[in-house]
């Protein structure tokens, strides 16, 4: 894939050229003309392969690190992974014991949008005994897992990125960082807009015999479903700009099928979200402008890693 490819370094292409022309300026020579211009280019080729051995050796470290990492025993890797997990898992331990005292006011700041649209005479309520209890724990275990985001993606990053280069490396570090905005961004989206939204619809549309009660369990998992499918659906971008990095797509290709993909999100908006217009468009437009920033993401990042390229070879030329 594209985006694994180590490409040659400036200094590498100069190497290479001069051992070239050093090769070719031996072969050129005659048998007579053997003896002090043969010393001195055979010394020129002992001078570039010593600088050739400079270039090599300052990708050392990330070769030994590769190779000490292909060298590791599967057990190595499963204890390291392990070793991350536990502090995972610590991590959201830590903030749900700080937030579990504050669980039904949590309960609460979730339930204002159901509870707005509710009639006057009219409550949540909860059918299971266990309900009172479970519903506003389970809430806190999402909502420590919810902030302790940032820290989980920084330990998966600790775990892959010794088995990375320098340049991936540099897409992967703005690709996590925009992953976490991406997500709180998509998760604020559908409480602040969609799920008012759809909540009004759907009490509005109730028969006038049917008093709207719902359960607090029922509504808990309701919540959390359009959560996470927005929180994800705003990933989009990163997905859409990974594959075109990695060479799995072109954006020509997905220029093509432009209309296809358009379709696509409105079809997966249908199936994910409730069964009502309001939740699906309110997925499936914003689908589309993610995956169309995406797009737009990948053709300034080829463009300038193109005109980089271009630079180089110029410079190279010249020298």
């Amino acid at each position: 894939m594209g985006l694994f490819k180590r490409k040659k370094s400036r200094q590498e292409k100069i190497m290479d050229a001069d051992i070239k022309a050093a090769t070719e300026t031996l072969d050129s020579n005659t048998d007579s003309e053997n003896g002090d211009n043969s010393k001195v280019d055979s010394s020129t080729v002992d001078n570039i392969n010593v600088d050739s051995n400079t270039v090599d050796n300052s990708n050392e470290d990330s070769g030994d690190i590769l190779s000490s990492l292909g060298d590791m025993p599967i057990t190595e890797h499963l204890i390291e992974l392990r070793r991350h997990l536990i502090k995972i898992c610590v991590a959201v331990l830590i903030i749900f014991l700080a937030l579990v005292g504050f669980s039904r006011e949590l309960y609460d700041f979730l339930s204002d949008p159901l509870v707005a649209q509710l009639p006057a005479n009219s409550t949540m309520i909860a059918t299971d005994i266990t309900s009172n209890f479970m519903a506003p724990i389970r809430l806190t275990i999402f909502v420590a897992a919810f902030f302790a985001m940032p820290y989980i993606l920084y330990q998966i990053w600790s775990f892959v990125a010794p088995g990375l280069y320098k340049k991936e490396k540099k897409v992967a570090i703005p690709v996590l960082m925009s992953s976490i905005f991406l997500f709180y961004a998509g998760v604020a989206f559908s409480y602040f807009i969609v799920l008012k939204g759809v909540l009004k619809f759907f009490i509005m549309f109730a028969p006038q015999n049917v008093l709207p009660m719902t359960d607090i369990d029922s509504y808990l998992s309701f919540a959390l479903k359009l959560f996470m499918v927005f929180g994800l659906t705003f990933e989009i971008p990163v997905v859409t700009l990974l594959l075109i990095l990695a060479g799995v797509v072109s954006i020509q290709s997905l220029e093509d099928k432009r209309r296809y993909i358009i379709v696509g999100c409105f079809a997966v908006a249908a199936v994910v979200t409730p069964p009502d217009g309001v939740s699906m468009l309110m997925l499936a437009i914003p689908m589309w402008l993610l995956f169309e920033l995406g797009l737009f993401l990948a053709k300034i990042l080829i463009k300038e890693e193109r005109s980089l390229d271009a630079a180089d070879d110029i410079e190279l030329k010249k020298e």
